[in-house]
C-alpha cells in the first residue's frame, strides 16, 4: 500500500511544484519589467507543461519510454474529454474566442506530424528537433499576433492570472527555489511508484502512463475547468486546452525525444493515438462551429473518456 501513498504524494508534488514554478518564474519576470504578453506566451506556458515534462524527461531517461509517451498522449485525451466533459455538466462551455480558428488548425498540423513521426515505431532526436522547431514558429506567430490584437493579450492575461505573481524578491526567490527542488522530487516519486504499480498489476508501463499519470498531470487543467464553470465563466476554457496540447506534442515531447529517443509500443500506435486525433478532430469541430458545450455533449464526452479507459485496460 505505500507505493500509491508514494504515488500520490508525488503527483500533489508535481502539481505543487510546477505552480510554484509559474509563480516564481512570472514574479521574477515581471520584476525584471518584462511584458506581460512574453510572460503569457513564453513562461507561463512552459511553467504549468513542467510536470509533464519533467515526468516524461524521468521515465524516458529510466528506461521507461512507454511512461512517457503514455503520459503525454493521454493527457492529450483527458484534455478534451475529462476537462472539457466534466465541467461542462455543470455549466455550458463556450466555444469561442479571438484567435481560435488558428491555434486549432495548428494543433492538427502538429498531431498529424507527430502520428507521422510515431509510425515509424519511436520519436528519434531528429523528430524532437522538428518538433521543437514548430513550437518555436509557433510561439514567434503567437507573440506577432498577440502584439497586434489587444483583445487576445487581455485572454492571455486572464486566463493565466499573471497579476498574482508574487512582488516581492525574496518571495519570488522562494518560490523558484521549492519549484525546481520539488519537481525532480516528484518526478522520481511518480515515475518510481508508477512503475511498481504497473509490476504490482502485470500491465505494461505505458498503460500507467496512459491512465493514472495522464489523469494525474490533468488534475490542474481539470480543477481550473470546474472553478470556471462554477463562476460561469468558461470562454477561455477551449483556448487554453488547444494550448495545452499543443505543448504536450511539440515541447514535452520534442525535449524529452531530443535528450532520448521514446520508442512507441503497438497498443499507442494501434489504438491511443487514433483516439486522441478523433479527440483533436472534436477539438475542431468545437472551435470551427463555436458550438456550447451543454449537459448532453458533456455527459456524452465524460461517458466516452470512461470509455476510453475501460478499453485501454482491457485491450
Amino acid at each position: 500500500m505505500l507505493v500509491y501513498l508514494f504515488f500520490a504524494v508525488g503527483l500533489g508534488l508535481l502539481l505543487l511544484g510546477g505552480e510554484w514554478l509559474v509563480r516564481g518564474a512570472v514574479g521574477l519576470a515581471k520584476s525584471l519589467h518584462i511584458p506581460p504578453l512574453i510572460i503569457g506566451l513564453t513562461i507561463v506556458a512552459f511553467g504549468t507543461s513542467a510536470p509533464e515534462l519533467i515526468v516524461s524527461l524521468r521515465a524516458a531517461l529510466g528506461g521507461n519510454g512507454g511512461l512517457s509517451l503514455g503520459n503525454v498522449v493521454g493527457s492529450n485525451i483527458a484534455n478534451v474529454l475529462l476537462v472539457l466533459g466534466l465541467p461542462a455538466l455543470l455549466s455550458p462551455i463556450i466555444c469561442h474566442g479571438v484567435g481560435m480558428r488558428t491555434n486549432v488548425s495548428i494543433l492538427v498540423l502538429a498531431t498529424v506530424l507527430f502520428m507521422f513521426m510515431v509510425s515509424f515505431g519511436s520519436l528519434t532526436r531528429l523528430d524532437g528537433i522538428i518538433l521543437v522547431g514548430v513550437l518555436i514558429a509557433f510561439l514567434v506567430f503567437q507573440f506577432f499576433q498577440a502584439r497586434s490584437q489587444k483583445e487576445m493579450q487581455k485572454q492571455i492575461a486572464a486566463a493565466e492570472e499573471i497579476d498574482s505573481a508574487p512582488q516581492n524578491l525574496l518571495v519570488t526567490a522562494a518560490f523558484l527555489v521549492a519549484g525546481f527542488v520539488a519537481l525532480p522530487v516528484a518526478a522520481e516519486l511518480t515515475v518510481q511508484s508508477a512503475v511498481t504499480i504497473a509490476e504490482i498489476w502485470e500491465v505494461p508501463d505505458h498503460i500507467i502512463g496512459l491512465t493514472i499519470v495522464a489523469i494525474g498531470t490533468s488534475l490542474p487543467e481539470l480543477a481550473t475547468a470546474i472553478m470556471a464553470a462554477r463562476a460561469k465563466s468558461t470562454s477561455v476554457l477551449l483556448g487554453s486546452l488547444i494550448g495545452s496540447n499543443f505543448f504536450n506534442l511539440a515541447a514535452i515531447l520534442g525535449i524529452t525525444a531530443i535528450v532520448v529517443p521514446i520508442p512507441a509500443s503497438d497498443h499507442i500506435l494501434d489504438f491511443d493515438i487514433w483516439v486522441m486525433a478523433g479527440a483533436t478532430l472534436l477539438l475542431v469541430l468545437l472551435a470551427t462551429m463555436r458550438l456550447t458545450i451543454g449537459k448532453v455533449l458533456g455527459a456524452a464526452m465524460f461517458g466516452s473518456f470512461l470509455l476510453y479507459l475501460v478499453a485501454t485496460v482491457s485491450l
